[in-house]
């Protein structure tokens, strides 16, 4: 969006939208990475747009799932990441915090998995991130004995707590609520099946 070619926050687009009477009122969220060079701009658009936070993302997962990030920088993500968004009178709400996305693992597969499964694509299990910040508890799958299964729910509440108390506006996946599973695919965009279609019979799973 705001490519000139290089980033920009004066870019035309964003001006235009900056001038018009009814868009400049409409709340605009960016996901603010784009491929190719410059294209990760995060907290770079200009303060009409609130922004998706991966620092929060990555620093969440990594404090509760793999303990091997600083309870001071787990305080920063927390505190809505003054270091990557107060700028230019930026409020709180310019973050918007996430564990999980459309991208990526679910919620579920967060505590359930350490590698990704994404064979059903069939990219022989190239495509989709490798730096997941996640946890299986001890067994790789949705399966566990009761202490696995557990120690997996605590982590997810954990997870949730952390998003809804942070300063910044929470996203939430949709069926992250009641534990939704990929089965370890975590980059889902052609599958158009049960695998991710949300099942709002069995709601009590998380």
């Amino acid at each position: 969006m705001g490519r000139t070619p290089a980033f920009r926050q004066d870019a035309p687009l964003f001006e235009a939208i900056r001038n018009d009477p009814r868009l400049a009122e409409v709340k605009l969220i960016a996901e603010p990475w784009d491929i190719g060079p410059g294209g990760y701009q995060v907290g770079n658009f200009p303060p009409l747009f609130a922004e998706w936070n991966d620092h929060f993302r990555d620093t969440a997962r990594r404090f509760w799932l793999q303990q091997n990030v600083s309870l001071g920088d787990f305080a920063q993500r927390f505190a809505a990441s003054s270091d990557v968004f107060q700028r230019n009178g930026r409020a709180p709400s310019a973050a918007v915090n996430l564990v999980t996305a459309h991208d990526g693992f679910t919620l579920r597969d967060c505590v359930c998995f350490n590698q990704k499964h994404n064979e059903a694509n069939g990219e022989e299990n190239r495509d989709g991130t490798n730096n997941n910040y996640s946890n299986n508890h001890g067994i790789e799958g949705l399966e566990g004995s009761l202490a696995v299964i557990e120690r997996r729910r605590a982590s997810v509440h954990a997870l949730l707590a952390t998003l809804l108390l942070a300063q910044g506006t929470p996203m939430l996946l949709a069926g992250d609520e009641h534990g939704h599973s990929q089965h370890g695919n975590n980059n889902a965009y052609c599958q158009d099946n049960a695998l991710t279609w949300l099942d709002w019979n069995h709601t009590n799973r998380g």
